[in-house]
């Protein structure tokens, strides 16, 4: 396997000493690479449709396939790789961390561990949440979501919150996230088994909503962990800064790719309705994209290096190969005035976003996933730095 390379003069040789849940001969821990860092001030520049400037500046290379990303108030990155792994990455100390290796990981497809979220009092608690999919002792797959607790760049004290989630080698989900009301929100996909999107006695094909303990809320629709139904492989969440609404991107069946507006008990269709099909009882998307741009992670900017991105929704596209710019309308918050492709063929696979801490707008690669042409330093994390 090929290692970590960071924007890094030196890398502790102890970083990246495993600890794990017992790593077999398939988990072998990554060797770092050292590579010079490269400059801000080098490399084209980008304009966007309202001018804005910005260069494009790798961050990490070298990663395997990384799926989610998460900055802790501390400033370190986390960031889950599907094969089973979880990096914590100081982005600041130029030093890579080989927090946990899951033993029981079903990285096959589509599946293996996908997302990650921090508990919204991580700065006392230091709890980490994962959603993977996992090989039974019967040899099939499930999904589902896990705690840990932090404590020096490792992750012990597992317990499962929720299992038996419908798994697959496609059509996973795998996205989580807490959202305002402190509930950890999860999106599942159909498992390549249709109906299931339909059935609300189903974890699959849906968004979920928990309590930080696996519970489900009281106010949930069905008296079940089920927030909305009717999906069928949803990617990306975020809560619009101003507004508060639920915002989903998800991948349709032959095209057909939607970014949703959520709300509690809506059916959103799948597969009865898809794109601008309407039948009564279901939610129609926003907006739908034909031919497929296969939208994974999705996030709104919060930062303030960019002015012009506020509030702007940002979505990773795989089979796009671009950064989805949406730019919402302020006095109809739930209308898209304006759709621009960002880096359109420039990097590949793109399966993240994230606003970080710092102002910059991270995104992740996903070349080395099977379905992409990895070039050398693949899979990437770079960040948008202003111009």
């Amino acid at each position: 396997m090929r290692g970590v390379t960071l924007l890094a003069l030196a890398l502790l040789a102890a970083g990246d000493t495993l600890q794990s849940q017992s790593c077999g001969a398939n988990n072998q821990t990554p060797t770092p690479e050292i590579t010079p860092s490269p400059s801000a001030s080098q490399g084209p520049v980008f304009t966007t449709q309202d001018g804005v400037r910005f260069r494009v500046e790798v961050v990490v290379s070298d990663l395997e396939i990384p799926w989610e990303m998460v900055f802790a108030p501390d400033g370190r990155l986390f960031v889950t790789e599907r094969p089973g792994r979880v990096r914590i990455i100081d982005l600041t100390g130029r030093t890579s961390q080989l927090a946990l290796t899951l033993d029981d990981v079903f990285a096959e497809g589509e599946g293996g561990l996908l997302g990650l979220a921090l508990d919204p009092s991580f700065a006392s608690n230091r709890l980490v949440y994962l959603y993977y999919s996992a090989r039974t002792q019967t040899d099939r797959a499930v999904n589902r979501v896990v705690r840990y607790r932090e404590s020096g760049n490792r992750l012990a004290e597992r317990v499962v919150l929720l299992d038996d989630i419908p798994a697959n080698t496609i059509h996973d989900g795998g996205r989580i996230r807490f959202g305002p009301d402190g509930l950890l929100y999860v999106t599942t996909g159909d498992a390549a088994t249709e109906q299931l999107a339909q059935d609300i006695a189903s974890l699959a094909g849906k968004i979920l909503r928990i309590n930080p303990d696996g519970t489900a809320p009281r106010g949930n629709p069905f008296s079940s962990p089920v927030f909305s139904y009717g999906h069928r492989n949803p990617q990306g969440l975020d809560w619009h800064p101003a507004t508060g609404d639920l915002w989903e991107s998800e991948h349709g069946n032959t095209g057909n790719d939607e970014i949703n507006a959520l709300d509690i008990g809506v059916n959103y269709g799948w597969p009865r309705i898809e794109g601008n099909q309407t039948l009564a009882g279901m939610r129609e998307p926003i907006v739908f994209f034909n031919p497929s741009v296969a939208p994974s992670g999705a996030s709104f900017y919060r930062g303030q290096r960019f002015t012009q991105f506020a509030n702007n929704l940002f979505v990773g596209t795989l089979r796009g190969t671009h950064l989805l710019r949406l730019r919402l309308d302020a006095a109809t918050p739930r209308r898209i005035v304006a759709q621009e492709r960002l880096l359109e063929g420039q990097f590949g696979r793109i399966r993240d976003v994230v606003s970080g801490p710092d102002g910059y707008l991270y995104f992740c690669t996903n070349n080395r996933d099977g379905r992409g042409n990895p070039v050398s330093g693949d899979d990437r994390i770079a960040r948008l730095a202003p111009m």
